[in-house]
């Protein structure tokens, strides 16, 4: 009895299944209303009004550029004050006023407790072995030529504070470290087009690449 009761159930489905894709329309008289060819194409409202956008847009309640267009953010950078002369320039000679701003970021001094440098990775692995005995987190310093091969115990934003972790791990045990100033303070340029429609879109991608210190425009970061 319970071979025959799935047997049925199986019919049921495969029976369900043909129905919805139409094959049983002229044997039962009553049409599937299916997700099939041509009837969702056929539901479709205007779709040969559909197009492709840039890469990062997004839609925006004030549309510009004709009814329902969707705008997009931009953005290149980061340029250093003695680059970001000549991408200004350039989007001067080429944009409408008002269309881009130069987003403008002060990056402080970071300061370090320095151990090094040590003169090869022997001595490195040596230094490491013993701040692991006394509990100290460290990192080895890279991408910084001035302090390699050495050792990081703390970065911080000022000098007092990196004076103030010095005597903390002075008191621990820890010899031979020094405060030591890691990068200067810095200022950074980023250039945005906030609101860019598609024909300002195409401007942009139409300037030419050397003025923009190979950053060129890119969708905003979300």
């Amino acid at each position: 009895m319970l071979r025959g009761l799935v047997l049925l159930l199986l019919l049921a489905n495969l029976g369900f299944w043909a129905w919805t894709q139409g094959q049983l329309d002229g044997i039962v008289g009553v049409r599937a209303q299916g997700d099939r060819e041509p009837e969702r194409l056929a539901r479709q409202v205007r779709p040969e009004a559909v197009r492709l956008l840039p890469a990062g847009a997004a839609a925006s309640g004030a549309p510009a550029g004709g009814e329902g267009a969707v705008l997009a953010c931009l953005e290149a950078g980061p340029y250093t004050p003695a680059q970001v002369g000549a991408a200004e320039a350039a989007l001067q000679a080429a944009l409408p006023p008002g269309s881009w701003t130069n987003v403008r970021t002060e990056a402080p001094a970071v300061w370090m407790v320095y151990m090094g440098r040590y003169p090869n990775r022997e001595g490195l692995q040596k230094k490491e072995d013993e701040l692991k005995r006394m509990k100290v987190p460290y990192e080895e310093l890279r991408n910084a030529p001035e302090f390699e091969v050495g050792l990081s115990l703390g970065r911080f934003d000022d000098k007092a504070a990196a004076e103030r972790a010095l005597a903390e791990l002075t008191q621990r045990g820890v010899r031979t470290a020094r405060v030591a100033q890691l990068s200067a303070p810095g200022v950074s340029h980023m250039l945005r087009i906030p609101r860019a429609d598609d024909a300002l879109w195409a401007q942009v991608m139409a300037l030419k690449s050397d003025a923009f210190a190979g950053r060129p425009f890119g969708s905003c970061p979300k």
